[in-house]
């Protein structure tokens, strides 16, 4: 009987162990979803959105040397465009300049359905020239002592604009792709982290800061703690992936931040796919455009992930301005002069006469 016990002991040890192990190789080998998001993550309750400038040939914004706007008529036209023929009623804006301005007016006067999360543009606080390819010499430090004043002056426009605009402005977004090594206006952590505290504290609307993915997966722990949510880029066909990889590895990219910043509610502030570049050969086309923004919506629709397409209109002032099928000029739901491409035939449900 003694040996029986003893038996009987050593297989419920064992049975227990067994168990102990499994469920801890689990958590190793096994991803614990994060989706879809609980509804209340969505960004004014919405997965459709849209990223807009709205700058035609001939003009662009003020980097440090004047800007070209829209004209009052043009940014209309824009929008009502957007309103007539695709479901987008949130987008992105950039800066706190004349024409992000403008485009808040023109909502408030003519009482569109749109809302806006307002974009504060920080420039270069840090000379990136050792890690960004097309800097090829210091940014002068007399340079980036003036853009801390710039920047300090735009952050000021920020929280007067959500504070006048508080009907229209859902969210703000403080910085565009700052943190990264490989761009050209680099801004220290501690810098962005304080300067989000500064708007959170001026205004009511949450508070981002917008980066490629790879930065919030990586490194992006201390931020994630004070933003009141993670908005991250992708950019599959940046990566060198074609349309056929092109959701999967979108997907590998948000399960990537989302491991590394459990329970963060995250919004994707930019995404896309270019329809010609000749960076990216036959890997650019119109309809694999289409295909991955009806797959990405689609996807986030079911996630509870709000999503920003990049873009609506393209933009030719980006770029090499000797190669006008650069990339950096055709991701646009509409060409530059606002004729529709393929992917807006995905929105024939949404049109309205």
């Amino acid at each position: 009987m003694k040996n029986y016990f003893n038996l009987l002991v050593l297989i419920i040890s064992l049975n227990f162990m067994a168990c102990n192990f499994s469920d801890g190789n689990k958590g190793k080998n096994e991803r614990v979803s994060q989706l879809p998001q609980d509804e209340h993550m969505l960004l004014n309750g919405v997965s459709e959105a849209v990223c807009y400038s709205g700058f035609r040939s001939g003009q662009h914004p003020d980097r440090g040397a004047g800007a070209v706007n829209p004209s009052y008529e043009e940014i209309l036209e824009d929008l009502q465009i957007l309103e007539k023929q695709t479901p987008f009623r949130l987008f992105r804006l950039y800066d706190c300049e004349q024409n992000s301005q403008m485009v808040l007016e023109v909502i408030r006067e003519y009482n569109l359905d749109f809302k806006v999360m307002l974009g504060i543009w920080l420039r270069a606080e840090l000379s990136a020239h050792e890690t960004c390819e097309w800097l090829t010499e210091p940014i002068p430090q007399e340079i980036l002592d003036e853009n801390k004043i710039l920047n300090a002056q735009e952050i000021a426009k920020g929280i007067e604009l959500a504070n006048e605009f508080n009907d229209i402005i859902v969210a703000v977004n403080v910085g565009n792709e700052i943190l990264v090594e490989w761009n050209d206006h680099m801004v220290s952590l501690d810098s962005a982290i304080s300067y989000v505290q500064d708007v959170q504290q001026a205004i009511e609307q949450p508070v981002t800061v917008a980066d490629n993915y790879k930065w919030w997966a990586d490194h992006g722990s201390e931020l994630a703690e004070v933003v009141d949510f993670v908005s991250i880029h992708v950019y599959p066909v940046w990566e060198g992936r074609d349309i056929d990889e092109g959701m999967s590895y979108t997907l590998e990219n948000i399960n990537e931040v989302m491991d590394s910043l459990p329970g963060k509610q995250i919004v994707i502030a930019e995404a896309g796919w270019a329809s010609i570049a000749t960076e990216f050969g036959p890997r650019a086309s119109q309809d694999k455009q289409k295909q991955y923004c009806q797959e990405l919506m689609g996807w986030s629709k079911e996630n509870n992930i709000t999503t920003f397409i990049f873009e609506a209109f393209d933009e030719d002032w980006k770029g090499n301005p000797d190669n006008p099928l650069g990339a950096e000029k055709h991701w646009g739901l509409y060409t530059v002069k606002r004729e529709p491409k393929k992917v807006i035939e995905m929105f024939s449900d949404y049109q309205t006469k």
